[in-house]
């Protein structure tokens, strides 16, 4: 049976490997044309449907990849231009209630994920081993996190939303 939580399991961390990388790499280049590809022919009411009880609707899910991958860039770039910043957590439950994810379409969300994915991927594709070294501290976790770690988890980040919405449509089928 599939944990509706987490249908591609829970992130876990890797060393450092050059087909690694690339692998993490791509996911972070081509998820907005998973999520496009998932979302093909969806209606409003599918997109209004929760993905697992209590969980959030498929067009929650698309704006907090917007948002949540918003936060990942800057926390690159400040990783990649201070000594070890203090990143700024926030409560995405609660960015959930705001007005632009209540009402904004997903397409909106998905387009800024195209132009963020591009620049996000043009900014760390070329990066040197040491600085997939270079840290953030979180303040929520109370750790520091090198850039290869951040890297493996916003990679994973994408791939278990798109597997939340993919499971759906499976369990539905739509």
């Amino acid at each position: 049976m599939i944990d509706e939580r987490y249908p591609i399991g829970e992130f876990e961390f890797k060393p450092y490997s050059e087909s690694l990388k690339q692998q993490w790499l791509a996911d972070i280049q081509f998820l907005p044309e998973e999520i496009e590809q998932v979302l093909l022919n969806l209606d409003e009411a599918q997109l209004h449907t929760p993905y697992r009880s209590g969980g959030w609707t498929v067009h929650e899910v698309v704006h907090h990849l917007a948002d949540s991958h918003m936060n990942a860039y800057c926390r690159f770039k400040l990783g990649l231009t201070e000594d070890c910043p203090t990143i700024k957590p926030y409560d995405e439950n609660a960015w959930t209630t705001l007005n632009d994810v209540k009402t904004l379409p997903v397409n909106i969300s998905v387009t800024l994920l195209h132009a963020l994915h591009t620049r996000w991927h043009f900014a760390i594709k070329n990066l040197t081993q040491a600085q997939w070294e270079r840290t953030i501290y979180h303040p929520g976790s109370k750790k520091e996190m090198s850039l290869w770690y951040l890297l493996g988890m916003y990679a994973w980040h994408g791939k278990h939303h798109t597997a939340h919405i993919r499971l759906l449509r499976e369990k539905n089928n739509w």
